[in-house]
């Protein structure tokens, strides 16, 4: 029998966060998995395109939509440690366009020593500056953040950037740490 390809356009999304600490690597990943409330689905990553006429909806009514094992696809950002007081963070960038015909991009940061706001909006800017460069809004990678986004603001072509982050230390015990945050496609 041959495969037939599915052809599946997301028309909802949502964003999460989580952090888990434990002796295991894998189950620290597993609780941080459970604090976003995305644990109990299988996970599939994907690229980061935001498809159009996506709309973005809170976490309660995104998972209303899913069930236990389903399949899941998603843009996931995660970073770990056992290492005592090290920062970790990871964090989703979301640039939506403000034509809804036109797809808009997520982004993934995962990173060490960075804040959790440091981290979003690196995530944001990169976000929305992949989404500059396919919409012909002039770009100077060398720019100041807060440059780049008057740029981008006076251009009027990206309607919304956001994103989602979570950050941690490690624990003195030298547990480990996890943290994920993730773009979640559900309808």
């Amino acid at each position: 029998m041959p495969f037939k390809a599915v052809n599946f356009v997301p028309s909802r999304i949502f964003l999460t966060s989580g952090v888990g600490i434990h002796r295991e690597r894998l189950s620290s990943f597993e609780m941080a998995l459970r604090d976003a409330r995305i644990a109990r689905y299988n996970l599939v990553g994907v690229s980061s395109i935001f498809p159009p006429h996506c709309e973005v909806v809170d976490v309660e009514d995104g998972l209303e939509l899913l069930q236990p094992g389903q399949i899941v696809f998603s843009v996931m950002a995660r970073s770990e440690t056992n290492e005592p007081s090290r920062l970790i963070a990871s964090s989703i960038g979301l640039a939506i366009p403000k034509n809804p015909d036109q797809f808009g991009y997520l982004s993934e940061h995962h990173s060490y020593g960075e804040t959790a706001g440091h981290a979003g909006n690196y995530a944001e800017d990169l976000a929305a500056s992949m989404l500059a460069t396919v919409l012909g809004i002039p770009f100077d990678p060398d720019a100041a953040w807060d440059e780049q986004r008057q740029v981008w603001s006076l251009s009027d072509q990206i309607v919304r950037t956001t994103n989602i982050t979570a950050a941690v230390e490690g624990p003195d015990d030298a547990r480990w740490a996890t943290v994920v945050s993730a773009a979640i496609f559900c309808g």
